[in-house]
């Protein structure tokens, strides 16, 4: 008897063997897995003020105060009807003056980037037979939000012609800006500050709101002044041209122009955007 349950039992192991039929181990635990790597938290961007004077310091400068709200009025303003205003500088008490640069002949692109660093207004006034061969370089700019004005088709001294073609040379070259940037200009500045009577009735019957004279001109390091007391003053319009090298004896229009906004600083104003005023 014995020696047939031994032999039942080594039967049974084998059948078990052969068919696969054994307890299975229990499953080991799945290893945890890898804790994801933190990421790096994102440095904090700079703080406007900082950007700033970073962007200032680039260009040897220090940033302006913040100009004043603009006015609800304009303090100047063409009547219904009546004779174009002609200014050299915008009746108010604070501390601003405002840029203007003529003709458009040097089209430096370091003044591009410059002005879109400082973020300084100022308004152009424009040549078309000085920009015709490179309107493009001036887009950016307008862009940037840099007001466009009229500085006639071919630059002529206007009180040399008659009334006509005083009118075809302001009234042609607000066609040809208001088709190459959008909107006609307001603004509108005669060659070389010469003007009479016929200038200003060209002017008002071509849609010009104000005829841009100025107090003070940038020269190569300084600027020129119409007062004795060879100082700034509230309100004051400054005249600059787009000029290179060539006319400003080896130096560059950035570096001219930061020599200009230099002398301005120095003298505890700050640079407000013309339209703003007009």
């Amino acid at each position: 008897m014995k020696k047939q349950i031994a032999v039942w039992a080594a039967l049974t192991a084998v059948t078990l063997l052969v068919t696969g039929c054994t307890a299975e181990a229990p499953a080991a635990a799945p290893a945890p897995a890898p804790s994801p790597t933190k990421a790096a938290a994102p440095e904090p961007a700079p703080a406007p003020e900082a950007a700033r004077a970073v962007a200032y310091r680039k260009w040897g400068l220090k940033p302006f105060p913040a100009p004043p709200a603009p006015p609800a009025v304009k303090p100047v303003k063409r009547a219904p009807g009546g004779p174009v205003p002609v200014i050299s500088e915008i009746p108010t008490r604070d501390k601003v003056v405002f840029l203007t640069i003529d003709d458009g002949a040097e089209k430096d692109p370091a003044f591009v980037r410059m002005m879109d660093e400082l973020d300084v207004p100022f308004t152009m006034f424009l040549t078309d037979s000085v920009i015709s061969g490179n309107y493009g370089y001036f887009d950016p700019l307008v862009r940037q939000g840099h007001g466009v004005a009229n500085h006639t088709l071919t630059h002529p001294n206007l009180r040399t012609l008659s009334p006509e073609a005083q009118r075809r040379e302001i009234c042609g070259q607000q066609e040809k800006l208001r088709a190459r940037y959008g909107t006609a200009p307001r603004l509108f500045r005669p060659p070389f500050g010469n003007w009479n009577e016929a200038t200003r009735a060209a002017a008002g019957s071509c849609g010009v709101d104000a005829i841009v004279l100025w107090r003070e001109s940038m020269q190569i390091t300084n600027m020129q002044y119409q007062r004795g007391d060879r100082k700034l003053h509230p309100g004051d319009i400054v005249l600059a041209h787009f000029r290179g090298p060539a006319e400003l004896k080896g130096r560059t229009m950035t570096e001219m122009t930061a020599t200009m906004l230099r002398r301005i600083r120095e003298q505890g104003f700050t640079v407000a955007r013309l339209e703003d005023y007009v």
